[in-house]
């Protein structure tokens, strides 16, 4: 093989959980939103999905996240500390306010797996190859619990694997390189797969293999001007066989 690792991003790529984590977004921001106007007449302009998610949101820590999207309505507000309650008017307070509501969807909703992601990681489980979650989100685990998938991989590096390691978000490509890292394999010899922009971004700045896109979004052109080597609709379009000959060497 000319390839040993395979890192996954989580949302879009393996779960669906990008329409519970925009749901909660809208949720949150939007009651925010409403807030301000009521407080001082300020104009309402709603959080939109796709539009705001992909260009704001999308495969960004939690927190930057909410400075990416306040900050394109022109909004500032203190950033605050990560121990705020869900009521604070902070970053930080806005942030656990949407990881709240994720929760409630989560519980409520449960998690969508998509089956072509999974057929992959079974194939490239059986050809021996080594796997791993490299995401922004800090319910990586649980999300990979509640879908009955956490076994598969050797490693799962979210969002409070981040924060203790201190490694930066995406676009930059410290999630990956530590994945890769934890799995004793170099970036060269890895490959990537993403749906976001910023994730695509940070596979190429880590030098990987191989950096596939999943443009579930129809943002095709998108992940390729930022980096991606590979573009698919869906991971049913991806073999063993089709990576292996794509990898650089």
């Amino acid at each position: 093989m000319n390839f040993d690792a395979v890192i996954f991003d989580l949302d879009g790529v393996i779960t669906d959980t990008a329409s519970v984590h925009a749901k909660a977004w809208k949720q949150m921001f939007d009651e925010y939103l409403l807030s301000r106007n009521k407080r001082s007449g300020e104009p309402f302009h709603e959080f939109t999905f796709p539009e705001d998610y992909l260009q704001y949101i999308d495969g960004k820590p939690r927190y930057e996240g909410v400075t990416a999207f306040l900050a394109s309505r022109n909004i500032s507000i203190p950033y605050g500390d990560p121990v705020d309650p869900p009521t604070k008017e902070t970053v930080c307070g806005l942030g656990n306010r949407k990881n709240e509501l994720f929760n409630t969807v989560l519980k409520n909703e449960g998690v969508k797996v998509y089956e072509s992601s999974v057929r992959l990681i079974l194939a490239l489980k059986e050809a021996g190859i080594l796997l791993a979650v490299g995401s922004s989100s800090r319910n990586c685990r649980s999300v990979l619990e509640t879908a009955g998938l956490l076994s598969f991989f050797q490693e799962c590096i979210g969002g409070i694997v981040s924060k203790e390691e201190k490694l930066k978000g995406k676009p930059e490509p410290d999630i990956f390189l530590f994945a890769a890292s934890k799995l004793g394999v170099p970036p060269h010899r890895a490959v990537v797969i993403e749906d976001a922009v910023s994730g695509v971004r940070a596979g190429k700045r880590g030098k990987f293999g191989l950096v596939i896109g999943v443009a579930r979004e129809n943002n095709e052109k998108e992940l390729r001007s930022h980096g991606a080597d590979w573009v698919v609709k869906d991971l049913s379009e991806v073999t063993v066989g089709e990576i292996n000959q794509r990898i650089k060497q």
